[in-house]
């Protein structure tokens, strides 16, 4: 089955900086080793789609573990990096700054590898909208190449 991309991400300048990691860091709490987002890179004009970057480093905490010899960067941390993003794009919309927690993880398959010294570029659109609640889809690319896709729900918490 072929993919069908959220947006044409090579018609996204992924070294622009949109929002930046301090930025990044504001709306979301996660710090350390769990932020998966070092910025965001595009947003649209109607706050409905994002592209977050991940830039992969051979000293992150998985990659002696995950797999010795081969690190692979884990496929629960490309769903945390696409959780991350759509909550990035909640606050965009949202009128209050409330705390989203990833609740949900739908229709997730994983097509590619990432590996250390890799930009992983994650878009997300939201496809529902609630004051407590949203729903977006996600899709991962490295080097233009499709990687990962999931439907992330998120809930204030």
């Amino acid at each position: 089955m072929a993919i069908e991309p959220l947006i044409d991400i090579t018609s996204v300048d992924l070294a622009n900086v949109a929002i930046s990691e301090d930025e990044v860091g504001n709306m979301n709490p996660q710090a350390g080793d769990m932020r998966q987002l070092n910025y965001v890179s595009y947003v649209s004009e109607d706050l409905q789609t994002a592209v977050g970057i991940k830039n992969v480093k051979e000293d992150e905490f998985w990659v002696s573990g995950h797999i010795p010899g081969r690190p692979i960067y884990p496929g629960v941390l490309m769903i945390e990096a696409a959780a991350q993003i759509s909550s990035i794009l909640y606050h965009l919309n949202a009128e209050s700054n409330h705390f989203m927690g990833f609740t949900r993880c739908d229709n997730c398959s994983f097509r590619g590898q990432v590996l250390p010294e890799s930009t992983l570029a994650i878009v997300a659109i939201i496809r529902k909208f609630q004051r407590r609640r949203f729903v977006c889809d996600a899709q991962g690319y490295v080097d233009g190449q499709f990687v990962f896709e999931a439907k992330i729900t998120g809930m204030m918490m």
